[in-house]
């Protein structure tokens, strides 16, 4: 039973990636008005991960172990480097709302991906998982993604990947407390940087006011804090509460993406998220949920 402080502090990180991660789709699109898709995302995490990691050792926390690293550097793959420098390269096309729609579905690979270290998936969540394929569906036959389904496709990917490192975290070494989210984003910053070598991306030579705005709430908002927060879920609760964010972050995503960018979301976008939050609903309220750690 958690104490009332443990219980403050999990509606606090609630509250963070509830919010401040709805709010990271429309941010990365400002950011891609001036960079390339893994550059942002590279320099994002990295110099978060950086920022904490210096702060925590200076603050007398350990440095982690070797097994610890290749723990984090797993899931930095999995979390920071896979699950968002995809979809900072999907947003070049897709708005932010839609991404972020697409992105709901995590919670499905959470349910999916726990079937491996024994969790058995009830009807209802198989119900659940049936309504969030037939939403992502929905979102090619007349959404923003249009048949385009190499995006869907990305998006899947996506957040496929990032539920496998919620999961598997809680099954391997990690450095403890917020040293574990600190090494993650550095090792996700690597991963990315080298991807953006890879693909031949270069600094922009005009950076505007905007992208730099949206830069530095993407390092200290969404990375340093909701980042940190997530982690800190993770370890206190089961991993489908943790993610239950994606519940909320679309209708985050589709406010800030109509009041703040003017984005247009079809008749046919609004029953996806209607059939897709109905899955997911389905999935965190299961009786056999409990049995997910």
């Amino acid at each position: 039973m958690p104490t009332k402080n443990q219980t403050f502090l999990i509606v606090a990180a609630l509250f963070c990636t509830y919010f401040i991660w709805g709010s990271t789709y429309l941010a990365i699109r400002f950011g891609l008005e001036s960079f390339p898709p893994f550059l942002l995302a590279g320099v994002r995490v990295l110099v978060a991960g950086v920022i904490l990691y210096i702060a925590l050792r200076f603050l007398g926390s350990e440095n982690p172990t070797w097994a610890e690293w290749k723990g984090a550097s797993i899931i930095g793959l999995l979390l920071p480097a896979l699950g968002n420098g995809t979809v900072c390269y999907v947003q070049q096309t897709v708005s932010s709302s839609v991404a972020a729609l697409a992105i709901a579905t995590a919670p499905i690979w959470m349910a999916i991906f726990a079937s491996v270290w024994g969790h058995h998936i009830t009807r209802q969540e198989w119900f659940g998982i049936f309504l969030g394929v037939l939403g992502i569906g929905l979102l090619n036959i007349g959404g923003s993604l249009h048949g385009d389904y190499v995006n869907a496709l990305l998006l899947i990917f996506a957040a496929a990947s990032w539920s496998l490192g919620s999961i598997w975290s809680k099954h391997m070494a990690m450095p403890t407390g917020l040293m574990g989210a600190a090494c993650q984003m550095i090792a996700g910053g690597l991963f990315l940087m080298i991807a953006s070598t890879y693909f031949n991306e270069s600094w922009p030579s005009e950076i505007s006011v905007k992208s730099w705005g949206a830069m530095l709430y993407l390092v200290v908002l969404s990375s340093i804090i909701a980042y940190s927060a997530f982690q800190y879920l993770l370890k206190m609760v089961r991993p489908l509460v943790a993610s239950s964010n994606t519940f909320v972050n679309p209708i985050v995503a589709f406010a800030v993406g109509i009041w703040f960018a003017n984005e247009q979301i079809t008749q046919n976008e609004y029953i996806a998220l209607a059939v897709i939050l109905i899955g997911v609903a389905l999935i965190l309220t299961s009786k056999n949920v409990d049995e997910i750690k």
